[in-house]
């Protein structure tokens, strides 16, 4: 029997049984696997994929909405890849308008490299902004931060929740409420018992990665990515909005280096919703 073409390969939502079959995908492509962010992506969010006839999939990628379940406030599309073999074909294209018209009239964001933005420019995402990513291992120095800083509790995630949502401007509590199973630490700063910032710390391969930092301010985000990083020998990875200057320019004292950067791209709306003076990093690009 002769190989279908790639345009009569159905698309179907993936699950999280399809976690290794992602994960081959990434690699195929020279990425690392990550299969620990790949479950939380497919656990909390839409997977979209077309099964390769010879195995494995062809291309995939992953929705995850917030808000309300019936009508979200903004939809976060990550890791869209096609194989290989299947590269230059017009399948992410055919991929990512099935994904648009399935998202109807919800707004949209994603994180775009260089090597995906035509791509996104020509379905009508427009570029808002951009991150810095950021790695290596942390050097404590200066003085103690004034921030006090404790590991997050159960009596915390409520808190957390209404502090995220007010940040990001939608709420994203199935996101929040797996990060104490999905990070190796999360951790609060407090102001006279008041919560004013919380950071999480989640293995990504042979780094942690720090996401999501919100903060109330810069010195708030310093303090909690040191109190992370005291307790790590992992070097640090996170993505940073470049307009949070202050707080790059001191990670790179601190000796992180930039290893990439992405365009925050948009469709549906001018502008992300939320307080971006608070929100330092994403959980993860892929999840916006």
């Amino acid at each position: 029997m002769s190989t279908p073409p790639l345009s009569a390969l159905p698309i179907r939502r993936l699950t999280p049984r399809d976690l290794t079959a992602c994960a081959d995908l990434s690699e195929d492509r020279g990425w690392p696997r990550e299969e620990h962010k790949w479950g939380l992506l497919l656990a909390a969010g839409k997977g979209y994929g077309i099964d390769d006839p010879e195995g494995g999939l062809v291309t995939a990628c992953v929705v995850t909405e917030y808000g309300s379940p019936s009508r979200p406030d903004l939809c976060a599309i990550g890791m869209v890849l096609v194989a290989q073999r299947h590269a230059r074909q017009g399948v992410g294209r055919r991929l990512m308008r099935h994904v648009v018209a399935d998202m109807g009239d919800a707004p949209l964001t994603l994180y775009a490299t260089p090597y995906g933005r035509p791509l996104y420019e020509e379905l009508g995402f427009k570029t808002i902004g951009s991150s810095e990513m950021v790695r290596g291992h942390f050097t404590a120095g200066g003085p103690p931060s004034p921030v006090p800083t404790r590991p997050a509790t159960g009596e915390d995630l409520a808190t957390l929740v209404r502090l995220d949502e007010e940040v990001f401007g939608a709420d994203r509590t199935h996101v929040i409420a797996r990060l104490p199973a999905f990070a190796d630490q999360l951790r609060v700063a407090e102001e006279n018992g008041r919560i004013i910032g919380y950071a999480g710390a989640w293995p990504n391969m042979d780094t942690h990665v720090v996401g999501p930092l919100i903060a109330r301010d810069t010195e708030t985000a310093k303090a909690l990515v040191a109190s992370l990083a005291a307790h790590t020998d992992r070097p640090l990875r996170t993505d940073v909005d470049v307009r949070h200057e202050s707080l790059l320019r001191w990670l790179t004292e601190r000796g992180l280096a930039t290893v990439g950067t992405n365009a925050v791209m948009t469709y549906g709306i001018p502008d992300l919703p939320g307080d971006w003076t608070r929100r330092f990093a994403p959980v993860t690009v892929a999840a916006g």
